[in-house]
């Protein structure tokens, strides 16, 4: 039974991260324009070596090095673990293409080319596999026709992993991925003012031309392209949920002990202590099924699918019970503009929808159980 406790090594490495979070990091994403792709940001995670982390040079990802990353970004500045995030999951599937991932692995480890993972569309959003956008042979390769919606880093993106329909009517088998340049002819998009401060937006293809040479993987095989990704990084959503929960968790014990009420400080009243209680618990095992499906993926075992569920499912449900629990505690000012909680609050929303929302996380466990 392998154990899921860190070694001293990556508790120091973690705490290093969340220094650098705190001290380079958070700085520049304040500086931001919040919803957009912040560059600088981008650039400085490239610069840290930190994107390093989610393309190893001439290796294979290590999906626990993946979550001590995230969780550590989470606890100190959630817009540089989502700007890393988004480039791991965006840039992932172009390295099933060799020629494309010597181009833009390199510009996407040093944060200066900005990748997107476009696979939702706006009738295809939990049934990824009912997507719609086309891929109609043109003789020279396809012409992609239709649109992608909720698309993270969209329309800012220098390039997307673009998933569409090659064959009609075959469900998953008839999908394929492509890498999509922004710069091809018939190409658009709008920014999309969403909840939480994230870049997301719109894409319009009309007759976007791509050809074999943008290929990720095989034709009528890119159903399998986005699963395989989504199975490396929903265990570490997991570990950026853990990572909020632990920072509104922390927020929380540092007010109840030191705000005075009803004769003596919040966290003696047994309301405020169990509830914490309860945070530090669910949080703790949140944490530890994130591990185990880091440990799954990385030792190769069979249940991945269901560990990574499992793990995205606890978590980020968790995570919305922590950062609501931290408010409660803490009253009116965690809701003032600006607060860590009043961000975390519009930040914890979306991870219980994203990749995979939290009723088809259920649904893979339960067909997991029976295979």
């Amino acid at each position: 039974m392998p154990s899921f406790a860190l070694d001293p090594e990556q508790l120091k490495w973690c705490a290093h991260v969340r220094s650098l979070a705190a001290s380079r990091l958070r700085p520049l994403a304040e500086a931001g324009d919040p919803g957009r792709v912040n560059r600088p940001l981008l650039a400085e995670l490239g610069g840290l070596g930190l994107l390093e982390r989610v393309f190893p040079p001439g290796g294979r990802v290590s999906a626990m090095d993946l979550c001590l990353v995230r969780e550590s970004l989470a606890r100190e500045c959630t817009e540089a673990e989502t700007a890393l995030a988004l480039q791991g999951l965006g840039a992932h599937p172009v390295l099933r293409n060799a020629a494309l991932a010597a181009r833009w692995i390199p510009e996407v480890t040093a944060g200066r080319a900005v990748a997107a993972f476009a696979l939702t569309e706006p009738a295809a959003g939990s049934d990824a596999a009912a997507l719609e956008l086309a891929a109609e042979p043109d003789g020279a390769g396809w012409r992609l026709t239709g649109e992608k919606c909720w698309i993270s880093n969209a329309p800012q993106a220098d390039f997307y992993t673009v998933f569409a329909r090659t064959e009609p009517g075959a469900g998953a088998r008839g999908v394929t991925a492509f890498l999509v340049p922004a710069d091809r002819p018939g190409l658009s998009g709008e920014h999309l003012d969403m909840l939480s401060p994230h870049p997301i937006g719109r894409l319009a293809f009309d007759g976007v031309p791509v050809t074999a040479g943008d290929l990720l993987g095989e034709a009528g095989r890119g159903f399998r392209v986005a699963m395989d990704t989504l199975n490396l990084f929903r265990p570490s959503v997991g570990a950026f949920a853990v990572g909020m929960a632990q920072a509104a968790l922390d927020a929380a014990i540092a007010h109840a002990g030191g705000r005075t009420a009803f004769g003596g400080p919040l966290k003696d009243l047994q309301a405020v202590s169990h509830a914490l209680a309860e945070t530090a618990t669910r949080t703790e095992a949140a944490r530890l099924l994130v591990y185990a499906a880091a440990e799954a993926y990385d030792s190769g075992a069979a249940d991945i699918a269901k560990r990574s569920a499992m793990a995205k499912l606890y978590a980020t449900e968790t995570a919305q019970f922590a950062v609501d629990t931290a408010v409660q505690i803490h009253g009116a000012r965690a809701l003032e503009r600006g607060h860590l909680l009043e961000h975390l609050y519009r930040e914890v929303r979306a991870p219980r929808i994203y990749e995979g929302a939290t009723e088809v996380q259920r649904t893979i466990i339960a067909k997991e159980l029976y295979r």
